[in-house]
This record gives structure tokens, C-alpha cells and sequence, in this order.
């Protein structure tokens, strides 16, 4: 079914009154996006910050009527902020597009370090010879895309993980854990708050053709606390150091931890929090996201 689109540049502290006029025009979804390519990287708790220059979408059903679809708009515009200018708007058809799919055929192949490959389930491995995980992530984090997820499948495929038991601690899609499984780990505990990202770890835990005895999936406050010899988290800072005491608690003495999900100005207060219990290594940056390591004393 093709959809109505209709684009404005507004001023993030009129985003909710705009967003209220979009639906009571009959829109079916509303969604922001940086008008001038400003990062906001880690928002504090608890808030929804928008980009200084921003542009919300409004999508509607094709049949809704372009004209009084634009007039409504400008009504309540007008009754809301009175003699305020109406914001710079445009209209435009989508074509019918099955959007997942869109989304599959610009998801490749990629490597990482020497041995591991990340493969789409629904793609030929480019080495049959290589380790070759098979991954569709559905709704969950975690694809090798991001920089933080690349840092840390390398750091991975770089350890000698042979008969290793490994936590994955905020483990999204279970990309790391299934990572650290076919690079040689004998067990490995992923650990998410998100139900929908245990769920796809399950999901590309059976795509591997692994033994579901091999992981165990928990939420955090279910998680057991017994040692392992790697520990990794690619999460943000903010969780990353309220949980240092637990994390480092399931690191036995000499294991190794690697955390990501982190920028490279947070490197000074993350290196000051582990080094408590780890000989951290030097920080490995990509992008300006960084990868701390290091080994448990």
C-alpha cells in the first residue's frame, strides 16, 4: 500500500505540540530526524533530547486527501501558536516497498579479524573455510555494522577462546556470544534486559546450528553469578560503570574483559572505574567509539 508523507523543520521544543497535530490529522506514525547532522550520543535517564535543527515525519494511508489534510494542519497550527509562521513543509507519495527487504539486500558479508565472518542468513558465506556465523538480528542491536559491535568481534576473534566459558552482558542479537561459541567457547551466558533481543539470541543460536545447551540466555536480575574466564558488554557508559562491581565480579582471577558501546571522551572515566580490579590494555578507538580491555588481577 502506498502512504502520504509529509516532512516539516520544527523547532525540537514544538515537537510534541506538532507531533499532537499529526495524529489528530489521522496519522498513522510520527518520526524525528537531524535536520543538520548534530550526534547526540548517550542521552541522560529518563530524557528524549531532539537535534537543534529537527524534522518531523508524519506518515498517512494514501487515501487520506492531500489538500485537506495540508488545510487541518494550518488550522490547528494557527489556533496553537497563533500568528507563528507555518514551518517549511513537503508532501510526497511512497511507492509500496516491502521495507525489510530493502533493508536485506544492503546487508553483506563482513569480516572481522582473521577466522570470522558475519553473514545474512539469507546470503551465500563468501568461505565455506571460514568461521562463519549466520545472523538476521530482527529487532535486536547488534549486526557487525556499528563500530562498537566491529571493535568488539575482532577483540574476539583475536583471543584464543578454545574451551573458554564467556558472558555476553547486554547481548542484543547474541552476536558475540554465537561469535565466541564458533571461535571455540564451551559455554556462554548471554545476559539482556530486553526480551525481544533473548529472543532473537535463541533465534540465531538454532540459525548456527548450535546446541542450545552451549548458552544460556537470562535477564540481568536472573543471571548467575558464577565466574567466567571472558566477560565482554557492549553497552553504554552509563550502565557500563553503575555495574562495574557485578561485572567484575564474574570475572575470575586472570580473565579477560573487554567492554564497548563507549565514546572516546568517556575512555578516562571507564579506565578509572575497572582499573580497581583489571591491568587494563590501551584504549582501541574506531570512529571515536572506543574498546576498553584489559585482564582481572
Amino acid at each position: 500500500m502506498p502512504w502520504l508523507q509529509l516532512k516539516m523543520e520544527i523547532k525540537p521544543e514544538l515537537s510534541d505540540q506538532f507531533e499532537d497535530i499529526l495524529l489528530a490529522a489521522g496519522c498513522a506514525a510520527v518520526t524525528y530526524e537531524d535536520t543538520a547532522d548534530q550526534p547526540i550520543f548517550e542521552p541522560d535517564l529518563g530524557t528524549t533530547p531532539l537535534w537543534q535543527h529537527t524534522t518531523i515525519t508524519g506518515l498517512f494511508a494514501a487515501e487520506h486527501d492531500l489538500q485537506q489534510t495540508e488545510q487541518f494542519i494550518r488550522q490547528a497550527h494557527q489556533q496553537i501558536f497563533d500568528n507563528t509562521p507555518f514551518p517549511p513543509y513537503k508532501a510526497e507519495i511512497l511507492e509500496d516497498k516491502d521495507w525489510e527487504r530493502e533493508w536485506m539486500k544492503n546487508y553483506h558479508p563482513m569480516q572481522f579479524g582473521n577466522r570470522l565472518w558475519i553473514c545474512p542468513s539469507w546470503r551465500d558465506v563468501p568461505d565455506p573455510d571460514a568461521v562463519n556465523l549466520m545472523l538476521d538480528p530482527g529487532l535486536a542491536f547488534g549486526t557487525g555494522t556499528h563500530p562498537t559491535t566491529a571493535l568488539c568481534l575482532e577483540w574476539l576473534d583475536g583471543q584464543d577462546l578454545n574451551n573458554k566459558t564467556v558472558t555476553d552482558y547486554g547481548c542484543g542479537s547474541g552476536i558475540l556470544g554465537i561469535a565466541a561459541l564458533l571461535l571455540g567457547a564451551s559455554h556462554v551466558t548471554s545476559v539482556d534486559i530486553d526480551p525481544q533481543a533473548l529472543q532473537a539470541t535463541r533465534d540465531n543460536l538454532q540459525r548456527n546450528q548450535l546446541a542450545n545447551s552451549l548458552m544460556d540466555v537470562y535477564f540481568p536480575e536472573k543471571a548467575p553469578e558464577a565466574e567466567v574466564d571472558v566477560l565482554v558488554a557492549n553497552i553504554l557508559a552509563g550502565p557500563l560503570i553503575a555495574l562495574a562491581p557485578t561485572l567484575a565480579k564474574r570475572v575470575r582471577s586472570g580473565g579477560l574483559l573487554a567492554l564497548s558501546g563507549l565514546l572516546r571522551q568517556q575512555a578516562e572515566e571507564i579506565r578509572a572505574t575497572y582499573s580497581e580490579w583489571f591491568d587494563l590494555d590501551p584504549v582501541t578507538e574506531r570512529e571515536e567509539w572506543i574498546r576498553v580491555t584489559g585482564k582481572k588481577r
